[in-house]
């Protein structure tokens, strides 16, 4: 039995409190979180500092700016460390944290656990087997329209980009997939909740292979598409069983997550679509994560660790900036 403690009560800490209970191999230590009002069925700690018993790993799934030191913490005192996404605020943040790390000599996993999903690997597997040929370009679509009161008295009030909320993990997924990503160029939306707040907007990729890629992104408007819709693996966000990305390649193309592959070289004729066997989670993603996670604290190589996702974190970052200077440049012409 591993002994995880959850650091942070909000919305996927209290699923991971789940997941943890749920573990036949896990045992819930508790809940660090001053709000006694949620997960009162976890004990309770107002900070690490006051936990006075056995620790194997912890889950860090604090606001992003407060990611790096919790995760310090919970390095210098031995316990090896699942961090949520993004890794952390800044790159500065996450090399501290990588160094901490490794002095400390625990195992870290950060939480893209997107990755875990039985479709993604198929979808990896199908691209790297040349299924589609040197992929040209990816588009992808991530669009909903989250309520008011998401960003009502929270941390979100002063930002809550769905850059670092939501598209790190298809920008991570991207990656992931295709390859590294080596230039953006972003276009911000127009504001509804405030002229400062990104919340829509256009991003352009260039990636080391040499293919390109698109995603079209908004928190304010409603829609089918998306990654959480799409595959239904939130359960804050109700299912479509849309596609939400195009991948094309020099013999074809795929769309996910219905995995319909297509293939053609003639422009004359239509292409074919080849039915393919949808690979089923046999478990939820989240659930896959922990097992992981276990095995990272026994020694096994993390599927994502702190270097990768600060990859991760540096492209985000770098389209949060474009999308910044663009919300500026548009009201500076205003006013």
């Amino acid at each position: 039995m591993k002994r995880i403690l959850i650091v942070g009560g909000g919305l996927i800490g209290i699923r991971h409190i789940q997941s943890v209970l749920a573990h036949p191999h896990c045992e819930l230590v508790g809940l660090v979180d001053p709000d006694v009002s949620i997960a009162t069925q976890a004990k309770r700690f107002d900070s690490m500092t006051e936990v006075d018993e056995h620790v194997d790993g912890v889950v860090i799934a604090t606001p992003t700016h407060l990611h790096a030191a919790h995760g310090i913490e919970a390095a210098e005192r031995g316990w090896h460390v699942l961090i949520e996404k993004p890794v952390a605020g800044t790159l500065d943040d996450a090399g501290t944290l990588k160094a901490a790390i490794k002095r400390h000599k625990v195992g870290s996993l950060v939480g893209h656990h997107r990755r875990y999903h039985a479709s993604i690997q198929q979808l990896k597997t199908l691209i790297a087997d040349d299924a589609i040929g040197a992929v040209i370009n990816a588009s992808l679509i991530w669009a909903m329209r989250k309520p008011d009161e998401y960003y009502q008295g929270n941390w979100r009030t002063a930002g809550g980009s769905p850059v670092m909320i939501n598209l790190v993990h298809d920008i991570d997924l991207l990656r992931y997939v295709i390859g590294e990503i080596s230039q953006t160029a972003a276009l911000s939306g127009k504001g509804l909740r405030g002229k400062d707040r990104i919340e829509s907007g256009a991003i352009a990729l260039a990636f080391e292979n040499g293919a390109t890629g698109a995603i079209s992104f908004a928190d304010t408007a409603p829609s089918p598409w998306g990654f959480e819709a799409g595959t239904g693996e939130n359960p804050n966000i109700g299912t479509t069983s849309q596609d939400m990305m195009w991948i094309t390649g020099t013999k074809g193309g795929i769309s996910f997550p219905s995995m319909t592959l297509w293939h053609g070289t003639q422009w004359g004729e239509a292409a074919q679509r080849q039915s393919l066997e949808n690979v089923e989670n046999k478990k939820p993603p989240l659930d896959v994560q922990l097992d992981h996670f276990l095995q990272v604290i026994d020694g096994e190589n993390p599927l994502i660790d702190v270097a990768d996702a600060a990859r991760t974190l540096e492209v985000a970052l770098q389209i949060e900036t474009q999308l910044t200077q663009t919300q500026k440049f548009k009201y500076l012409r205003k006013t």
